[in-house]
């Protein structure tokens, strides 16, 4: 799957265990020099950081002390069982975040692709699988929830066999992905309500839903049950989540352990640093609560 390029603004903070700050570059030593709390299991998202080898950020994972990455498909897999690194969320079965399961038209392509990857998901030891709904193209949400509920009815049983929890992203429409269907948390909430089952649900994304909905913290209490993992990004302009924007993250990290959530926050901004690494840990540092 691959991910847009977004434009980012300048940053600077110094947080916890980082060095000091010069503008928007941060010189620091990525050793570890305590160790995080892990109350919230840490994750990242590899295409924030594509610039860098896979091998070497992993690298950089152990010494950061993350153990799961997201977004990566079973080609990389070896890779990540080299280092020890857990795939918090896979891809590789959808088509795009475009074309999703909004279209019938789809079905057909996307039952094969997640029919062929939930048990290749299981046979790894991972669990978690992202889907999209796909954009309106016109579409009424009524008539794309229907549509939703009766493709992925067709890979629930096989989910449910294997373990695997398939999980649709909710997406901001109005600055990033015009058009998306699964861009408002009750529409989200109602999909799997239809669906009725625990190896479907939705993969909040705080950045996004910052964009369309606000109201985050009461949206994580009212909908928890729902929520099946969690993306961090800086609003405005998905960079470091530090005091350069609007949200507040250690209050949202404690409001999400308030709920007995066990599962993975994985940190998805786009880093705008010349140390990318170093951008890393302060977002880390920053939802260590």
């Amino acid at each position: 799957m691959k991910r847009r390029t977004f434009i980012g603004t300048s940053a600077a903070a110094s947080v916890g265990l980082l060095a000091c700050k010069n503008g928007n570059a941060m010189q620091t030593n990525t050793k570890i020099e305590a160790k995080l709390n892990n109350n919230i299991n840490h994750s990242v998202c590899y295409w924030c950081y594509g610039s860098i080898p896979l091998e070497d950020f992993l690298k950089s994972l152990n010494e950061l002390g993350i153990k799961s990455i997201d977004l990566i498909g079973p080609k990389d897999w070896p890779l990540l069982k080299k280092y020890n690194i857990n795939s918090s969320m896979c891809n590789g079965a959808e088509i795009s975040l475009t074309e999703g399961w909004n279209d019938p038209k789809y079905h057909e392509t996307l039952i094969n692709n997640y029919t062929e990857m939930i048990p290749k998901v299981a046979a790894a030891g991972y669990t978690n699988l992202i889907c999209f709904s796909g954009n309106r193209r016109g579409m009424d949400d009524a008539v794309g929830l229907q549509n939703c509920v009766d493709g992925l009815k067709k890979i629930m049983p096989l989910a449910e066999k294997h373990g695997v929890v398939i999980q649709m992203e909710l997406l901001n429409s109005k600055v990033n992905h015009e058009d998306y269907m699964c861009d408002h948390t009750e529409w989200g909430v109602e999909l799997c309500k239809k669906l009725g089952s625990d190896n479907f649900k939705l993969l909040y994304d705080i950045y996004h839903m910052q964009i369309m909905e606000g109201d985050i913290i009461r949206n994580i209490q009212d909908y928890h049950s729902y929520f099946g993992h969690y993306h961090t990004g800086g609003n405005p302009g998905r960079n470091e989540i530090n005091e350069t924007q609007e949200l507040y993250y250690p209050a949202i990290m404690k409001a999400i352990l308030a709920t007995g959530y066990k599962g993975h926050v994985a940190q998805e901004f786009i880093p705008t640093w010349e140390d990318k690494i170093a951008a890393l840990k302060e977002g880390v540092t920053i939802c260590d609560v």
